[in-house]
């Protein structure tokens, strides 16, 4: 149990050691508030001199690389790295994101500036063009672009004398811009005779169109215009990284290490040899200046920053220190003091002050350092070498005790025993040293059992053993000090280890994801007093786990700043604090722990900085600490709604095809028929996946969604009427604040969202290109004006539009779970609130970015999966429904209450304005005040209560609600099982609409005489549909099993209905009461047909690839039909009953003699002269042309033939519905191509007269059946889905 929740105790960043001055320069500045703004790894820093106080922006995700301040010196904007970097905009006093800029740039931003006025900033790219880029950055907008340069650019900046005018330079180059409406244009400056073409490393702008560039040969170049007009020469001994213009004049910076300050027109001031001063040394580079006032500041190539009082010039004050080149391993903690040492590649060995914030002791060393050790007085530390030897000093002044080479790869961990006696040496050759300390470290024992590199090692408490890791993953034990190594696990099961720094073991098991490689995990830690465990690994990411830690997957908390790999990670020795290092960002990171018990003091003090570090409960694990997820839940977060195909794959499809088109175009084509079809009536409506997807028009209608159809339907009159604006299932739909417009979300590769006039059904605006797979959640503002939207993509990707223009506004990865509910706060047009798989996130713009924060639960309740959410009476105010039955009820991010609210999920929420309306998997409709204390009402929803007005028979009592809207004095309710309810606040309650529920529907037969049909589905029912205008369900029956086809008799009297197990029943039509039923195969029936006439036989298809010939008169098998090769797709009787045709899985056309079943050859030729009773075949001479030319890209899955032999209709797998005149033996015109089915269309039309029904289904792929009926109504048609729906359609002459 222990690994199942995350610790409830948590880590807070204090400090960070370090400043990044390789590969940057000018990342150093004075703010505002006269603190010290720069960056060190992934993090943003704001230093207080003053108050000798760190505070941290963090909202990188990868090494931060650039940096900029505002003209006004609070709003900083920061560059990272990686594959889609970003730009943040943050305020220096709160270290909260003001904006965030993406979805630009590649590699990295190397670059940035503001404009005079700060309302622009310009950005390089490191892309092979180095892309400027000019944003507004207040609104998240990219203003213009333009390819930079060939080459790399290392500085940019505004010409602050001239509006729209930059300046950019980098290798052997220097561009003057200009900006004119979106249009960016460069110059290249002339360097003519004044000056050698070379590399410029830095600039700043001045009066009278003048630049001042520092160059590579530390000479100062001086343009007019594009012009170089003259030099100064050797202002420096060697390249010039940095210059910063000032008030007072201009500071500029070298690789010789000198500062020197000029004044306005450039005419030297001062020099300040950083070298010569106290604090100085052989090779100090300076990369970043920043003059205010008469304090300046330098930051190094080494990681120092330097404050120089003008007055004082020659005593720097060093402020921070760090390490340098190379990597960072090497990190240990003093016994009994706060004190932590590093040893970096930079052959220096550091120890801080964990209280002071301080460096207090450096030494450097001959070789790269790679492990270190205190021993347990606190008097020796051993440092492990790069080149395999290793080093004692004393800790009080550095100085070496002993120096050691026994091995010739890098020492990778060492460690004191507890007694003091031994020191541990564990080398890349696989071998561990014993070295006895009392002996001057006389070598006493060799461990020899690892066959990869040694990575970790613990001693037990009574020094008796040791234990090792390597890189194999392989944990050994050896007996000290002789080194023998333990192959019984009895010996060393309750040997207590003093401290646990191993990867591998039973105790760490839950530190490792599920999926990982074994070397992932770069260092670990125990706490054995807060049973707590740190861990440190190559993503950057420091955990906290509960210690032990036994089940792999555990819970944990994370926290980010470190960029690239964390090398090693410690407790302080009375574990206040956990410091971190990072191997290739060189920072030593000092966090803060905070006890459970601390925890809720801490938050109240500093909530969102708090926050933002332990946003983290996350885990690869299955396991939760919350009950087990509810069925319908789980079986929703299954669906992926990807497909193979889609439909806007077809251009492409068909590009790919030209050849054959062309040899099929040079045939005469046929007319297309005259007729054609026109929707008439949905039965249905998505609920079994979706919800709060239902509402009430400006007018009263009720608008809602099925397939890939909206539907807008009057309640008064019993009609609908339809947007076929999309061409995949819809997923979701909100209604605008006026009730007048519609926006709803499809699926597709680039799934679109539409928004549509309810009155007209005409688009108003459809918006594309930022969500891939489906659309899941969309939502208005308050307004109207902007539309929120969230992708089922992997990372459900948030998208916030202005959508009357079309424009994207911001964009930000929402969870890696899904998102099924999306919010936008009804006061404040910038926040919005999502919910989802133990997901509850408050977002709110910033530019081109969403910052969102998890909500804070606390102790008053489990990080649970949340199915619905709204806002409540203030902006602050927002409650959510949760999948165990509570409602959670949230002020600002953090948790106030729960209240139980039903049994079982809570799947949609509505706001009142007093009170609020929630329905549940329990079919109960609740009605609550304005705070959640007390239910004012309750509906459950059950036949008893149906109205006499209902369209319908409700299948179940409290069926699970998913929708519920108010207006018009009524609620509406729409249900799992595909039923709309209009709930009176009375208590009567009327069914409107109604469909199959989940599972494929497939199956369809039309009565001979009289205008019903029936429906059989996975769902197990078997329904009778009037399709005269009342458009109700007269009948159900409940099934044992799914069914996938059905028929009535010639007489109508009985009903046969196939079964997915390999049964089939008949029944009698009026009262569906068994008349006798049959088991003879194991597979599915796919298809089932009376023979014509009398309807003597009955024909009973299977998917184990035979037809069974069965006497209705004598209810005995008189014949099997052998000789398939895959299974049967559909059969046709001819009208003297005696024949039977039979389509396969193959593409096989196979004729069967009747009742005996003997498999005929009939010539193709011979096919067309047999009058068929029906036709259902897609194969065959006489339809060829049905097929379209790139037949590999679409299958044709069914056909129907009308009662003149006029008029073929098809279905295929990506729902278009045509016709065709018949015979089509060349490639005919399809007329109508239905927008309802999304995916693929099975059909059978059985014709009869002139009009048709049709029904039809959505989501995945869409099987259907067309089938005709006598009198008035023409083709039926039903498609394959989750949740059944069934369209009518009129048949047009």
């Amino acid at each position: 149990m222990a690994a199942r929740s995350a610790p409830s105790c948590h880590l807070r960043l204090e400090w960070v050691y370090g400043y990044r001055g390789h590969q940057c320069r000018n990342n150093l500045y004075y703010t505002a508030a006269k603190e010290i703004v720069y960056f060190v790894a992934g993090v943003g820093v704001v230093y207080s001199p003053r108050e000798h106080r760190q505070k941290f922006y963090r909202g990188h995700s990868d090494d931060i690389i650039s940096l900029a301040l505002h003209p006004e010196r609070v709003l900083v904007a920061t560059g990272q790295v990686g594959k889609e970097p970003y730009i943040c905009i943050w305020d220096s006093y709160t270290v909260q994101t003001i904006s965030v800029l993406k979805d630009v740039h590649t590699h990295g931003i190397a670059c940035l500036a503001f404009d005079l006025d700060g309302q622009r900033l310009v950005s390089v790219g490191l892309d092979s063009k180095n892309a400027v880029c000019v944003w507004d950055w207040k609104r998240g907008k990219m203003l213009s672009m333009a390819p930079g340069h060939t080459d790399r650019i290392f500085d940019i900046s505004w010409d602050l004398y001239q509006p729209n005018k930059l300046v950019s330079c980098g290798v052997k180059h220097i561009k003057f811009w200009s900006l004119c409406g979106n249009a960016l244009t460069p110059k290249r400056g002339v360097f003519g005779k004044t000056g050698d073409l070379q590399t410029i490393l830095c600039l700043a702008c001045a009066r009278d169109e003048l630049t001042y560039s520092g160059a590579l040969n530390g000479d100062i170049y001086v343009w007019k215009g594009i012009n170089l007009i003259r030099t100064i020469q050797g202002a420096h001994a060697a390249g010039i990284f940095s210059m910063n213009a000032c008030e007072e004049g201009f500071a500029t910076g070298g690789r010789d290490g000198c500062i020197r300050l000029w004044d306005l027109t450039f005419k030297p001031i001062t020099v300040i040899d950083l070298r010569e001063t106290d604090q100085g040394y052989k090779g100090l580079s300076v990369r970043s200046v920043c003059w205010r006032g008469d304090h300046i500041l330098v930051g190094t190539q080494d990681s120092e920053i330097f404050e120089i009082v003008v007055q004082e010039r020659n005593k720097p004050f060093l402020i921070m220190q760090g390490h340098c080149e190379g990597e960072l391993w090497a990190l240990a903690v003093h016994p009994t003091k706060p004190l932590a040492v590093t040893g970096s590649d930079d052959r220096s060995v550091r120890i801080w002050s964990l209280v002071d914030h301080a460096l207090i002791a450096r030494c450097n060393m001959e070789e790269p350092i790679r492990c270190a050790a205190v021993n347990a007085d606190g008097i020796h530390l051993a440092l492990g070498m790069k080149d395999g030897s290793f080093t004692v000093l004393r800790v009080r002044d550095m100085t070496e005790v002993v120096h050691i080479k026994d091995r010739k790869e890098a020492i990778h961990e060492l460690k004191y025993s507890p007694d003091g006696t031994y020191l541990a040496v564990g080398c890349n050759d696989s071998s561990v040293d014993i070295y006895g300390v009392t002996q001057r470290y006389k070598k006493v024992g060799e461990c020899l059992g690892s066959l990869s590199f040694i990575t970790h090692l613990d001693w037990s408490s009574d020094s008796r053993y040791l234990q090792t890791n390597d890189g194999n993953g392989k944990r050994l034990f050896y007996r000290m000090p002789g080194g023998k190594e333990v192959t019984s696990t009895e010996e060393v099961k309750g040997v207590h280890w003093a401290s646990w720094t191993c990867v591998s073991g039973l105790e760490v098991n839950g530190i490792w994801p599920k999926y990982s490689d074994i070397n992932d995990v770069n260092s670990v830690d125990g706490n054995y007093i807060g049973q707590v465990l740190v861990t440190a690994d190559d993503y950057g990411i420091i955990k906290l786990f509960r210690y032990p830690c036994l089940r792999k997957g555990a819970k944990f908390r994370k926290y980010i700043g470190h960029s690239a790999h964390v090398t090693n990670v410690r407790w302080s020795h009375d574990y206040q604090w956990v410091i971190s290092i990072g191997g290739a960002d060189h920072s030593v990171f000092q966090w803060k722990f905070i006890p459970e018990r601390k925890l809720k003091d801490a938050l109240h003090i500093a909530p969102q900085e708090s926050l933002a570090d332990s946003n983290s409960d996350e885990s690869d694990s299955d396991l939760s600490d919350v009950p087990e997820l509810d069925s319908e839940i789980e079986q929703e977060t299954q669906l992926t709604y990807r497909r193979q195909v889609y439909k806007e794959d077809l251009p492409q499809l068909k590009e790919q095809c030209k050849e054959k088109q062309k040899s099929a175009t040079s045939k005469r084509r046929e007319r297309a028929p005259g007729n054609s079809i026109r929707l008439h009536f949905v039965h249905g409506y998505r609920g079994y996946d979706c919800r709060s997807n239902l509402f009430y028009t400006q007018i009263g209608e009720i608008v809602y969604h099925v397939a890939a159809v909206g539907v807008i339907y009057n309640r008064q009159q019993n009609t609908q009427r339809f947007y076929l604006g999309h061409d995949d299932d819809i997923l979701c739909l909100t209604i605008h604040p006026l009730k007048d417009y519609v926006a709803t979300g499809q699926v597709g590769r680039d799934p679109s969202i539409h928004i549509w006039d309810t009155e007209t059904i005409k688009p108003l605006s459809i918006l594309k290109g930022h969500h891939q797979f489906g659309v899941s959640a969309v939502d208005f503002s308050a307004d109207g004006k902007r539309l929120v939207s969230v992708g089922i993509d992997d990372s459900h990707t948030i998208v916030l539009w202005d959508w009357k223009k079309g424009e994207k506004l911001s964009i930000a990865r929402g969870s890696k779970d899904k998102i099924f509910v999306v919010k936008m706060n009804p006061y404040v047009p910038d926040k919005l609130i999502t919910a989802g798989i133990k997901h509850m996130k408050f977002w709110r713009k910033a530019g081109g970015g969403l910052i969102g924060r998890k909500g804070y639960v606390g102790t008053l309740g489990k990080n649970d999966t949340m199915m619905c959410a709204v806002y409540g009476w203030t902006e602050e105010m927002a409650f959510s429904g949760t999948s165990t039955g509570d409602v959670c009820i949230w002020r600002d991010i953090f948790l106030v209450k729960t209240v139980k609210a039903h049994d079982g999920p809570v799947f949609s929420m509505h706001a009142l304005e007093k009170g609020f309306v929630t329905g549940g998997k329990d079919g109960i409709v609740a009605l609550w005040d304005d705070s959640f204390e007390r239910c004012l009402k309750t509906y459950a929803i059950k036949r008893a209560a149906l109205a006499p007005g209902s369209k319908g028979l409700l299948l179940e009592d409290n069926p699970s609600i998913r929708a519920i809207s108010l207006g018009h004095g009524h609620i509406l309710v729409g249900t799992k099982n595909g039923e709309i309810l209009e709930v009176d606040k009375s208590g009567p309650i009327t069914l409107l609409v109604q469909g199959h529920m989940e599972g494929e529907v497939w199956g369809l037969a039309t009565h001979p005489y009289l205008p019903i049909c029936a429906t059989v589905s996975d769902d197990k029912t078997l329904r009778i549909w009037d399709l005269s205008p009342s458009h109700c369900m007269l009948a159900v029956r409940k099934l044992k099993k799914g069914g996938r086809c059905c028929c009535f008799s010639p007489d109508g009297k009985a009903l046969a209905v196939g079964l997915n197990d390999g049964s089939f029943l008949m029944a009698n039509a009026d009262t569906l009461e068994d008349l006798v039923s049959f088991h003879h195969r194991k597979d599915m029936i796919s298809d089932i047909r009376f023979s014509p006439g009398s309807g003597k036989y009955l024909a009973v298809a299977s998917h184990d690839s035979f037809i069974d010939i069965y006497n209705v008169l004598s209810s005995k098998r008189v014949g099997i039909c052998k000789g398939a090769t895959s299974y049967i797709t559909h059969i046709d009787w001819d009208i003297r009953g005696k024949l039977l045709q039979v389509n396969t899985g193959a593409k096989e056309q196979l004729f069967f003699e009747a009742p005996r079943g003997k498999k005929q050859t009939i010539p193709s030729m011979e096919v067309e002269k047999i009058a068929w009773a029906s036709w259902t075949s897609v194969l065959g001479l006489c339809c060829e042309g049905i097929w379209p030319v790139i037949g590999e890209v679409t299958d044709v899955t069914a056909s129907c033939l009308t009662n003149d032999k006029m008029v073929l209709a098809t279905g295929d797998d990506l729902g278009f519905v045509k016709l065709f005149r018949y015979p089509t033996k060349t490639g005919s015109l399809s007329l109508s191509r239905h927008p309802g089915w999304s995916v693929m269309v099975q059909s059978q039309l059985t014709a009869a007269s002139t009009s048709q029904t049709q029904v039809i289904l959505p989501p995945q792929p869409l099987e259907e059946n067309l089938e005709s009926l006598r009198g008035m109504w023409p083709i039926v048609h039903m498609s394959q889905m989750f949740a059944g729906l069934m369209m009518t359609a009129c048949w047009l002459p």
